[in-house]
């Protein structure tokens, strides 16, 4: 067993227990073990909820298997497109629901621009465009 204990700004101290069946296993070992479990967690949350990975009605293996990387692959083309614009001297944070509302609003704006006959240059040039973008985001 493991006890992380951390004291808030406001005093408050805040305790996690990790557990492991093996009683013999080094504190840190389970603490490693626990970040690898979480990390592999999340790597599958965002696919489950955005890329359709648990929603395959295919029952061969070929394609599944293909399905499953279509899906993952969705999310890493996501990652790689919004880390290659990321110019911050602050660390890359990714939200898939930050990028589906991003693109979302990018298709409903080119919409309107389409539908109504706007000037696309002047919108787009516009200094409030990324403010207007990212309506709605989690992650700055």
């Amino acid at each position: 067993m493991v006890c992380i204990s951390e004291v808030e700004a406001n005093g408050k101290i805040k305790n996690a227990l990790l557990f492991s069946p093996d009683i013999h296993l080094p504190p840190e070992q389970i603490l490693a073990y626990y970040q690898a479990r979480f990390q592999s967690e999340f790597i599958f949350r965002d696919p489950k909820q955005f890329t359709g990975l648990s929603d395959c009605q295919a029952r061969h293996l070929p394609r599944l298997d293909f399905h499953f990387n279509a899906s993952l692959i969705a999310l890493n083309l996501a990652k790689h497109e919004l880390s290659s614009c990321h110019s911050s001297a602050k660390s890359f944070v990714f939200s898939m629901a930050s990028y589906k509302r991003l693109e979302f609003n990018k298709h409903l704006l080119f919409t309107f621009i389409d539908k109504l006959d706007l000037d696309r240059d002047l919108i787009l040039n516009h200094p409030n465009l990324p403010s207007v973008l990212s309506y709605g985001t989690l992650a700055p």
